[in-house]
Order: structure tokens, then sequence, then C-alpha cells
């Protein structure tokens, strides 16, 4: 009795310290991200973003070849440019867009606008394949929906473009997380495989347009700002935490369940958007903390009722119709929760 109480709690330690370090990578490489932009005076979302695959591409070659952390996931070549390039495509504007938001709109506006992303699955799923959803699912999105539009009402630090990239960013993970679904079956990719494959593709295709469209104010930051060595470290480190962040995932997926990581999850974005709070002092008026928390509500509702379904067994000997789901799974969004948040 006194092992599986020794064991129970070293699980449940296990579990605490996942998440701990997970939203302390997570929340770090945000902050640092709007740092970056804001304090550094580095506005080039771009570049940033190069930099965090290169760190992440040379992380994962150091954690597969050498430490050998996971197997090597072997993919035929031709595979990697039918089924590996869109999605590091994909990967690489989805991170892009992030970035472009966080230089343009504060880390508590961009952390609940990236909620959306249920909602923007369940439509892209429901108007491309025509997939049926429970009725729950769609009454989980309302709040979701709902926070989302009160939050950007009353958002004192609104602007357009970044409120753009930010939603289209929540377009592209969708995009991500349904192609993953059809484009990489039959590998079964974890997190540390996933980096180790697209974040090259990402480098190269990301490489030339930095250069061409940044190129030139990188130049004159690095002519007239002062702290140059302190501040490229600061940019290189980002990168390192970059990668750190998807070995805590792949840390967090083997420590917890998917309600737990849910809840988890959502309690991330508040402390993200304490934090920045606290650092930036952005102004977030009493009708926008509701919002936010109206949305961050929704998500954990949303992820409750996905529970919920994947928990039902399948009906038998019902007669089926052309809006009858032919198996319970088709009443659950293609969302993998747990590996939409890398950075």
């Amino acid at each position: 009795m006194e092992d599986k109480t020794a064991l129970s709690q070293g699980s449940v330690f296990r579990s605490l310290l996942a998440i701990v370090q997970w939203w302390g990578f997570n929340v770090t490489v945000i902050i640092m991200n709007k740092w970056i932009f804001q304090k550094l005076d580095f506005k080039f979302p771009l570049s940033v973003s190069c930099v965090h695959f290169i760190c992440s591409s040379i992380g994962a070659y150091i954690a597969i070849k050498v430490l050998k952390v996971k197997p090597l996931i072997v993919v035929e070549p031709e595979d990697r440019w039918k089924r590996i390039f869109p999605m590091s495509f994909v990967f690489c504007i989805n991170i892009v867009l992030g970035n472009v938001s966080l230089r343009y709109i504060p880390v508590s506006f961009m952390q609940t606008i990236k909620s959306f992303t249920p909602a923007t699955t369940v439509v892209l799923q429901w108007l491309v394949w025509r997939k049926y959803f429970d009725w729950r699912i769609w009454a989980s999105l309302v709040p979701i929906v709902g926070g989302i539009l009160l939050t950007s009402v009353t958002e004192l630090s609104f602007n357009a473009f970044g409120f753009s990239a930010a939603l289209l960013g929540c377009l592209a993970t969708s995009t991500k997380t349904i192609l993953a679904e059809s484009l990489l079956h039959g590998y079964k990719f974890d997190s540390i495989n996933t980096v180790y494959y697209m974040a090259p593709f990402a480098t190269m295709i990301l490489g030339v347009p930095a250069l061409l469209l940044e190129g030139n104010g990188i130049l004159e930051w690095f002519q007239t700002h002062e702290t140059i060595y302190s501040s490229l470290f600061i940019i290189l480190l980002s990168g390192v935490l970059a990668f750190c962040l998807n070995f805590s995932i792949f840390y967090v997926i083997h420590s917890t369940t998917a309600v737990t990581f849910n809840v988890a999850g959502n309690l991330k974005v508040a402390v993200a958007v304490l934090i920045s709070w606290l650092i930036f002092r952005n102004p977030i008026s009493a009708m926008n903390a509701v919002g936010c928390a109206i949305t961050l509500g929704g998500c954990t509702f949303y992820g409750y009722v996905r529970h919920l379904l994947s928990q039902q067994p399948a009906s038998t000997g019902t007669p089926r119709t052309p809006r009858t789901p032919r198996s319970r799974m088709e009443l659950l969004p293609l969302v993998n929760d747990k590996l939409d948040d890398k950075v």
C-alpha cells in the first residue's frame, strides 16, 4: 500500500514538474520575443523566427543524433518533400504570424486571440471536409468566440495589423493540425522528430524572405544600436529557449493526461497575461479582463467536452443517415491539443 502511495505521489510530482517547466519555457519565450521587439527595438519578426528555426534544427539534431533522447523516425526522401515540406511551410507561416502579432499587440491580447484556434479548426473541418460534430462541441465554441469579441472590442492597445496577424495565425495552426492528420498518416511523430524534420525546411523557406525584407534594417540596427553583444545574446537565447519549449512539450505529453494538459494550458495563458502586464504594463480594462476570462473558460469547457466524447463507447446497430457519423471519433475535431503550442 505504501509503495502504491509513493508511486502515486511520484507521478503527481512528475506531472507538476512537467507543467511548471513547460509554463516556464513558454512564458519566457513569449516575454523575451516581446522584449526583443519592444525594448531592444529589433523589429524584425522574420529574422527572429529564422533564429528560432536554426536553433531548433541544431537542438533537435543534438537531441536525436548525439544524446539519443529519442530514436530517429526514418522518413523516405520522397515523403520529405511531399509530406514534410507542406507541413513545414504552414508551420513556418504559423510561427512568423505569431511573432508579427507580438510586435504590434500586447502579449495578453495575442494570447487571448490564440485561444481562438479550436473554433477555427472546427469551422475549417466543417467547411472543407463536411465533418460532423456533436452539438456540445459547437456549444463550447460560443464562450470562446464571445470572449474574443469582447476582448477585441475593449482592447485599449488594439492594432488592426497585429490583430489580423494573430487571427491568421490561428487559421495557420488549424491548417497545420488538419494537414498533419492526412500528410503524416503512417508516421508516429513525437515533438523532437517533428522539429528535426520541419525546422530545417522552415529555415530554408524563411531565410531568403528574411534577408530581402529585413536585411537592410538589421544592418542599420547594428550601426545604431548601443548594446549589440548583449542584445544578440538575448536574441540567440530566445532561439535556444524556443527549442527547449518543444522539448518541454515532449516531456509534459508523457507526464499528464489530456484533461490536465488542457486545464494547465489555459492557466498558462493566464500566467503569461499576468507576467506580461507586470513587465510591460500595457493597459487592460475590466471588460477586457472579463473577455479574456470568458475565452479561457470556453477553452476549458471545449477540452472537457472533447474528453467526454472520446470516453463514450461507440454505438452499434443504429441505422445511419447521411448526417450520422461513421464512428465516435467523427464527433471530435482533429486537434492535437498537446502539440499546438510549439514556438
